[in-house]
Parts: C-alpha cells; structure tokens; sequence
C-alpha cells in the first residue's frame, strides 16, 4: 500500500485537491470549481481527467467524486496518512500548524470576524473531509502562521490600545506558506540554512503581498488585519486612504457596497476596466489600450514601493525573489519594477529575465547587479503537506 498525504484548499465555489506521497512529491492535482451551479465542473490535472459531478454538486459531493475518481485510477491506494488543509486566518491563536479537533474548529470560527471571505469556506472544505475520512489525522496549516514572528512596530496599527487588546486589531499578515517555500528554496539555492536567510519575497498573483524576511523569521509584510492591505492585486484595491470611507459614505455608497467594491471591483480590474487578468492586459496594452497601460503602471510602482519598504526592516540582502503566477511569468511586471529602484541597485540581465530565469540558476539580475533578483515558482500545497505529515506524525 502507498501511503498518501491530500492537501484541500477550499474557495467559496472552488476545491483544490492535490495528492503527495511520502516524499512530498505531487502525484495528483485537481479542482472542481462553480460548485452549488449547475455548470459545476471538476477535473484533474496530473492526470487529465475529467470528472463527473452530481447536478449542483457541493464540496461534500465533489470530493466524494474526486476521491473515487483517484481510487478508480490506482491513485489513492487505501487511506490517505494525513490530510492538510489551507486555513487563511489564524489570528493570534495559531502560530503554527494544528491536529484538527473540536477545540480547533471553534477557534477557527472564532478567527471568521477577520476573514470572513476565507475562513467560512475554508471549515466548509475541512467539515466535508473530515465527514469522508473520520478517523484520519486532519490538519489545518494557516496563511497567517509564519508572520507570528513580526516584531510589535511592524503588526500594530497607530489606533487605541483597546482595539488591539479587545479585539485583536493589527497586521497579521498572509501568503505565509508561499513566502516560508521562497526562504528555504533560497536557502537551498544559496546553499545555506534558512536561518541565515535574509530576503524579499514578492508573491505577486491575483492576490499579492511582500514579505521582508530577516535571519529565516518574517519580520514585516504588505497585507495586514485582512489580505486587502497593501499592493495592488487583481480585484482587490490594497492601500487607500482611510479617509475614503467617509467620502463614499457621504456620496449615498454604503458599507456593504464599499467592502463589495473594493475587494471586487478594484484593483487591477478596476484600473483597466477590462480584466483581472495581467496576462490580458499586458496584450491590450501592447495593442495601445492607455487604461490596460495605466493599471499594469500602477501594479509596478506600487509594488517597487512597497519593495523599497522592506529594507527598513532588514540589515543585509540576499536576494529578491519573484514568485505566483505573475511573479513567475510576468517579464514585463519584473522589469518594470525593477526600474523603479535603481537607486537599490538593482540591475536586470534582459536575457535572463525573458527565460524567467530558467537557464541560470533561478537568477534574472545582470552580474553588476548590487543584488541577486530570484525567480522561483511557489509551492504552497507542499509546505501544507509538509506540515500535515509533520504534525500528523507528532502525536
């Protein structure tokens, strides 16, 4: 018998599900998305397969599906060794992975006032497995758990104390497991431990963030209380001024309309006024449309910006690292960028940069560059299988 570890990564009418063994390599990835429509549909990437769902298929119903579509193929064999799931918000209760158990259930629901987009779904995907799978070791692993380490000046907001001390008010920070990957895929690059790893790490995808990492511990990042802090992203607006609320508010918006719009309708789709979708907007901007331009612009200062923001909290570089789906494929986002710090140092090599760094070692910077510019694709749902069997073998 294999021995398997699944990772479940729940969205609101959305299932990602990926198969590891026992040396962490991916065996299997699928994702069933529209669930609750009645065009709901599922398939697997590795293999290429599809899978048939029941009409308006659930989570509960499409992870049935999808499990039994892996058992029909040989690709579950018997019961997975642990299960891992992607939890966004743990506030300040997890500050790492957790054995999933009642006490661990409440506590997430617990943190849902400050995730309210993520962490209702994410416990519908954790219900619905542990429902399939009672008796295997669940564990939750959170986006918030490696920015625990962030020193008090860079997670408290300038607000009363009470707002912190009664509930919980400051920056808690996200795409934690994809800037924990970065530290130590550079660590392994540099051929040195993650301790004495010291870097920027720019996860740039439909959501975005920084993460400023000194000596192996995350000591600043862009998102805070929420993942709507911070850079622009693909529908979200990251940084406005506070002021706005009232402005809208006077202007007949109300809360409602406001939360919708900015996590929603802004962004990258707001600017352009065409598509969330960089890949889309790179063609129309070549193509001459100004708003595509305009919004591409934007992304590139405000995340130099923000870059450049890092360095307060670091003492030395060893890298930056460019990483998610735009982060990896975009060479005119990281050109772009980078083209706004020149007073930093750093320098681009052209060539490099349009391999994406595959033909050099991860590295797009020229050899005159003050300091190495990375390229390295994410792996989230590793990190989370990872800390699954780690956990999971803990008890």
């Amino acid at each position: 018998m294999t021995f398997m570890i699944l990772v479940i990564n729940c969205g609101s009418s959305s299932l990602k599900l990926a198969v590891f063994n026992e040396q962490l390599e991916n065996t299997a990835s699928g994702l069933a998305e529209r669930l609750g429509q009645t065009d709901a549909t599922a398939r697997f990437k590795e293999p290429d397969t599809e899978v048939a769902l029941p009409a308006s298929a659930d989570h509960q119903q499409a992870l049935e599906a999808m499990v039994n579509t892996l058992k029909s193929r040989g690709l579950l064999d018997g019961t997975p060794l642990a299960i891992g799931h992607r939890v966004v918000h743990g506030g300040e209760t997890f500050r790492e992975a957790a054995l999933i158990n009642d006490e661990v259930l409440r506590a997430i629901e617990d943190c849902a006032s400050l995730a309210p987009l993520h962490n209702p779904v994410n416990l519908t995907g954790i219900r619905a497995t542990r429902a399939l799978f009672p008796d295997v070791p669940q564990v939750a692993v959170f986006d918030t758990a490696f920015h625990h380490t962030l020193p008090e000046q860079a997670y408290r907001y300038a607000l009363p104390d009470r707002f912190y001390q009664e509930w919980g008010v400051r920056r808690y920070g996200f795409h934690g497991t994809s800037h924990y990957f970065m530290l130590n895929e550079t660590a392994r690059l540099l051929g040195r431990p993650p301790s004495t790893i010291s870097l920027i790490s720019a996860h740039l995808g439909n959501g975005c963030s920084v993460t400023a990492i000194r000596d192996g511990e995350s000591v600043d990042t862009s998102m805070g209380l929420t993942p709507l802090e911070g850079l622009v992203m693909g529908t979200r607006s990251g940084d406005v001024d506070p002021g706005l609320f009232d402005f809208l508010r006077n202007k007949g918006v109300s809360g409602e309309e406001v939360h919708r719009i900015l996590n929603n309708e802004s962004g990258l789709l707001g600017l352009s006024g065409e598509s969330n979708d960089m890949r889309i907007l790179e063609k129309l901007a070549a193509s001459g449309n100004s708003q595509a331009a305009l919004a591409i612009e934007v992304f590139c200062f405000r995340l130099a910006r923000y870059i450049g923001a890092m360095c307060a909290s670091l003492d030395r570089l060893d890298a930056l690292v460019f990483t998610g789906g735009i982060g990896e494929n975009s060479t005119h986002v990281r050109a772009r960028t980078l083209s706004h710090l020149k007073l930093l140092g750093f320098t681009l090599d052209d060539a490099r940069n349009r391999e994406h760094g595959r033909n050099s070692r991860n590295e797009i910077n020229h050899s005159h560059s003050r300091f190495p510019v990375l390229v390295i694709p994410t792996n989230e749902e590793r990190v989370i299988a990872g800390e699954a069997l780690k956990t999971a073998n803990s008890q």
